[in-house]
């Protein structure tokens, strides 16, 4: 006798496929959550960490930090898939009632990462800086992954374009709120660190206590052993060829922002050197900021009204690649403020665009957060390899026009290779 899969009718509300539409609430909710995470992740990136690495250790300070973003992106690349697993299988019970199976992870990973940062602030050693980043970005990013996790959870396909522009734009936002409050509101690493580990708190814990998040019953949860735990991480590209092609074109397009952002502040300094790099990165984030703003929810919007992703994310490569042969080709402050904007503006339609085409190519419900995970390693490894790459082209292999240069070639091969995609159009 043969066994029948389940409808998806049959399904409890955690695994289905959702059919009704998202409110304005839950997008600002889940909007403020990003919001909090991003910060905590490019804030320190982009001012705190070289601050204090430059501090510690002014003559290596390039790598020395390639060190410390190196190794916290090494523990993303390990924490996300695996948060993401653990959240697939969470089954909680308080007072008789079962609980959700995200939320838990993301005020956790809030709290948990908040400390960490105060931890952080308190280092004045390569090694300490390196520990503590590494137990926030383990920590922020198992709140990702359960964040990541409520798109394909909570939102239909057709609205799924929209909402991820919105769930998009902290990318950028949070690092310009994030450097504002570090420069303007608060003044010294260490308030800065402070400062941003309240700012999580207080944007995040809000989704977790006013959202709902369903439960997933018992019967339904997959198997918790070590071994089949991290023999799922492997998605076979034979079996799930475009969700192969989905992570590869989004590992090359991140692999790009990388090599194009690590560098930015020192940049500033040694390559453009403009009197006050500090404020010039600020003004620069803020012209990023405003390109992704009003690219971002629009182009999300028109991809589901039309119901294609692959053009936009191919237009938003060319945009990007356009941005960084301008800082390669004329590194002066005001192509600087050009291709802030263009880069602004294609980053925006691509991370609408392609986060909701990622959801369309998940292999199955009961792993909607894992696999995501295993797609977020696409934006944590570049992270990795992208000081191991920018490093040494900026100190041996023609400095910044090379490493700008990279940046576009890299950047258009990944927005181009999203046509293999067949299963979405």
């Amino acid at each position: 006798m043969t066994t029948m899969n389940p409808t998806p009718a049959a399904l409890p509300a955690a695994l289905a496929e959702p059919t009704v539409p998202v409110r304005r609430s839950w997008i600002a909710l889940i909007f403020a959550a990003n919001l909090g995470v991003w910060m905590a992740f490019f804030t320190p990136i982009q001012v705190l960490l070289p601050e204090q690495v430059a501090r510690i250790a002014p003559g290596d300070k390039e790598a020395m930090l390639a060190v410390v973003t190196g190794l916290g992106a090494l523990a993303a690349v390990l924490a996300n898939p695996l948060a993401g697993a653990l959240s697939d299988r969470t089954v909680l019970r308080l007072a008789g009632r079962h609980l959700g199976r995200r939320h838990v992870w993301t005020a956790s990973g809030a709290v948990l990462g908040a400390l960490a940062l105060v931890l952080l602030a308190r280092q004045d050693s390569i090694a300490g800086v390196a520990l503590a980043w590494v137990a926030a970005q383990v920590c922020f990013n198992a709140m990702l992954a359960s964040l990541t996790a409520a798109l394909p959870d909570r939102v239909p396909v057709a609205q799924r374009g929209g909402v991820s522009g919105w769930v998009g734009i902290p990318q950028a936002l949070g690092l310009v709120v994030g450097a504002v409050l570090v420069t303007a509101v608060v003044t010294g690493n260490a308030a800065g660190y402070a400062a941003v580990a309240l700012a999580v708190l207080l944007l995040s814990l809000p989704f977790t206590l006013l959202t709902a998040d369903d439960p997933l019953p018992r019967e339904h949860r997959p198997a918790l052993r070590l071994r089949g735990l991290l023999a799922s991480l492997w998605i076979s590209p034979r079996r799930h060829p475009d969700f192969a092609w989905a992570w590869f074109t989004r590992f090359l397009v991140q692999t790009g922002n990388a090599l194009g952002t690590l560098y930015l502040l020192y940049f500033l300094a040694d390559g453009v050197r403009v009197p006050d790099p500090q404020g010039a990165l600020l003004v620069l984030i803020l012209l990023y900021t405003l390109g992704m703003m009003l690219t971002a929810v629009v182009a999300g919007r028109l991809s589901d009204r039309s119901g294609r992703r692959k053009v936009f994310v191919i237009v938003s490569g060319l945009i990007m690649a356009v941005a960084a042969l301008l800082l390669a080709a004329a590194p002066v402050w005001p192509m600087a403020v050009a291709a802030a904007l263009l880069l602004g503006a294609g980053y925006g339609v691509y991370l609408a665009v392609d986060a909701a085409l990622i959801t369309q190519v998940l292999p199955a419900a009961t792993n909607r957060a894992k696999d995501l995970g295993v797609i977020n390693i696409a934006n944590s490894a570049p992270q990795v390899l992208g000081p191991a790459l920018s490093a040494p082209i900026v100190v041996h292999l023609g400095g910044y026009p090379t490493l700008y240069a990279a940046t576009a070639v890299v950047t258009l091969l990944g927005s181009a290779l999203v046509l293999k995609i067949r299963s979405v159009p």
